[in-house]
């Protein structure tokens, strides 16, 4: 075909999920190209970061000191007003071990100008970036997938063949059906979010006016997020079943549940919403939590909400992108090597992106477990954890054969047995955060669920930082891959004295 080119790697979708696969794969002097649909900068929500992203995935891509160089509000944590304490609470970031220091934070950011500058760093380091172009379709025999069709910003019809396409398209990809399998969707993360931003919105109090502030009320949680001194984006997550309070005139939806909050209200009270420019329009997202049932097939790879998406009240988002980019490219790299045989590299990455997806869902499980007024919708997680033994099992399906050595996660009951007393253990850690006068944050930590949710963002992290003094990584599965020391390839597991 005249219109068509060979390419290493095609990677559809140029936001933080493909931007960071791009570099990382372009950085091994691999022909990588990006096919963008929009022009950046363009609008995208999940403005919350979490260390790993920054100090972690970012400083392997070679783009954390121009994040550094941006202004973005730093982050050390997070503010709630949630669980039984009436009264906010805050965990810090420094309360793992791994993430204490200089590294200890992470960045707000306004989407649209992050996500230019992976995409752009991305370029610098040797992918083809190509925006506007829309991808309808991939190429592909019996044997795997071997290229797309797109359209370019010319409208003139295009074919780019590649020894690997992925996805990293986002929740709307219209490629991800085509890995084989079935996107099956939570049952109890379905939720509505409307949002919008607001100049002018008070700031917590340092050290913490940087903190996302997530506050818990009868018809769902709000989420508040500096984006700068000034700058607010402001969204009230509601459950599908309440969908109705969102519906028509959404400027009256939105300022009556901040009524219904009397912390988001007052944090408002002297803001303006702006009405102008990029940030003028309250916009409405499904954030329904889904995975698809494989990630994988030869020659395609869906990374980030290509392949899932779990509930943002813990900011995971661009943590999962990023991380599941980061797996995808070492096994990408791998392979293209000759390190690792396809079918192994892969299974690595599926197998630690589901673990890791498993994590955030648990976490979050817990977390809603432990919201304490029965009138809200959060109680009906007593439900998911006790009850609903169809969830459950889906639960133990996604990630109790990847958890090998870790965890035994083998039958309904016993989880939701577990999942009673860790929800329970962390409010207890929470309730003994809120009344603690030095803010230590060490009951927090103490809690099983969080320093496991915690665990791998900080292991990335330390990779990172450390290079080839990083700590000497063990498989984290049975028979699993680890890490080089650079962090840029799979390699077998070679024992000490081997």
């Amino acid at each position: 075909m005249p219109n068509s080119e060979e390419f290493d790697v095609v990677v559809v979708g140029g936001g933080p999920a493909g931007s960071t696969l791009a570099a990382l794969v372009a950085m091994q002097e691999r022909r990588v190209l990006v096919l963008e649909k929009e022009f950046f900068p363009r609008h995208q929500i999940g403005e919350s970061l979490l260390p790993s992203t920054v100090h972690g995935v970012c400083r392997l891509t070679g783009v954390a000191d121009e994040l550094a160089k941006a202004g973005f509000p730093r982050k050390r944590g997070g503010t709630f007003r949630w669980g039984a304490s009436p009264d906010p609470w805050t965990f810090a970031f420094s309360v793992s071990p791994r993430m204490t220091g200089p590294t200890s934070f992470a960045y707000q950011v306004e989407r649209s100008k992050f996500d230019k500058i992976l995409l752009d760093h991305a370029g610098r380091v040797g992918a083809e970036v190509r925006e506007g172009c829309a991808v309808s379709d991939v190429i592909a025999d019996e044997e795997r997938v071997r290229g797309v069709r797109y359209t370019d910003a010319d409208g003139v019809e295009r074919e780019a063949h590649a020894t690997y396409v992925v996805d990293a398209s986002g929740n709307m990809s219209r490629l991800h059906g085509k890995v084989g399998g079935r996107r099956e969707y939570s049952e109890f993360f379905r939720s509505l979010a409307l949002y919008g931003y607001f100049e002018g919105g008070k700031r917590l109090p340092e050290p913490n006016s940087g903190n996302i502030l997530s506050v818990a009320f009868e018809s769902g949680w709000f989420w508040y997020i500096p984006l700068s001194d000034t700058l607010t984006s402001v969204g009230a997550v509601v459950r599908r079943e309440l969908a109705d309070k969102i519906q028509g005139d959404q400027e009256k939806a939105l300022m009556s549940l901040v009524a219904e909050c009397p912390l988001i209200a007052e944090h408002l009270a002297d803001a303006k919403r702006v009405t102008e420019g990029p940030y003028g329009k309250l916009r409405v997202r499904k954030d329904y939590s889904y995975h698809q049932t494989t990630f994988w097939r030869p020659g395609l790879v869906l990374v980030g909400d290509a392949a899932c998406f779990v509930d943002p009240v813990f900011s995971s988002g661009v943590h999962l992108a990023t991380y599941s980019a980061l797996l995808a490219a070492r096994s990408i790299n791998s392979a293209l090597a000759g390190l690792v045989d396809e079918e192994k590299a892969l299974g690595e990455f599926e197998a630690r992106y589901r673990r890791e997806f498993g994590v955030f869902y648990e976490f979050l499980l817990s977390f809603y477990d432990m919201h304490h007024d029965e009138d809200s919708y959060f109680w009906q997680a007593k439900k998911v954890t006790r009850t609903n033994r169809p969830e459950l099992q889906s639960f133990v399906e996604l990630i109790g054969g990847v958890s090998s050595g870790e965890r035994a996660l083998t039958d309904a009951e016993v989880l939701a047995k577990r999942f009673g007393a860790e929800s329970e253990e962390f409010a207890e850690a929470v309730d003994e955060l809120a009344r603690s006068e030095d803010e230590s944050m060490v009951p927090l930590f103490r809690s099983s669920v969080v320093r496991e949710v915690m665990r791998e963002g900080g292991q990335v992290q330390m990779r990172a930082l450390l290079g080839e003094d990083a700590e000497r990584e063990t498989p984290l599965f049975d028979g699993g891959l680890v890490a080089s020391p650079d962090g840029m390839f799979w390699l077998p597991f070679a024992p000490e004295g081997d």
